[in-house]
C-alpha cells in the first residue's frame, strides 16, 4: 500500500475535476479524497496499490476534458489506511 498527495495547477476548478477524479479513483480502486483549494488548485490524496496510485497521478496530468492542467506536484506520503474516495469541500 502506497500513498501520494498531488496538487494540480491550472484551470482546474469549475470543470468537474473533483467529480471526474472521484469516478476515476473508484474505477481503478484507489482510496482517498480530492478538494478545491482557495488558491485555485485542486489537491488530492491517493492510497492503494502502487500501480493504481501511479495511474491516478498520471490521470491528474490531463484531468477531465475541460481542464487545462499546467503542472502537477506529486509527493509521496505515508499511507493512513483510507477507505473509499470522497470529494471534500
Amino acid at each position: 500500500m502506497v500513498a501520494s498527495r498531488v496538487v494540480v495547477h491550472g484551470d482546474v476548478q469549475g470543470v468537474f475535476f473533483r467529480d471526474a477524479c472521484r469516478h476515476e479513483a473508484e474505477r481503478v480502486g484507489v482510496a482517498g479524497w480530492v478538494r478545491n483549494r482557495g488558491d485555485g488548485t485542486v489537491e488530492a490524496v491517493f492510497e492503494g496499490d502502487a500501480a493504481a496510485v501511479e495511474q491516478m497521478c498520471r490521470w491528474c496530468e490531463s484531468g477531465p476534458s475541460h481542464a487545462q492542467v499546467e503542472r502537477v506536484d506529486v509527493s509521496d506520503q505515508e499511507s493512513t489506511g483510507l477507505t473509499g474516495f470522497e470529494v471534500r469541500d
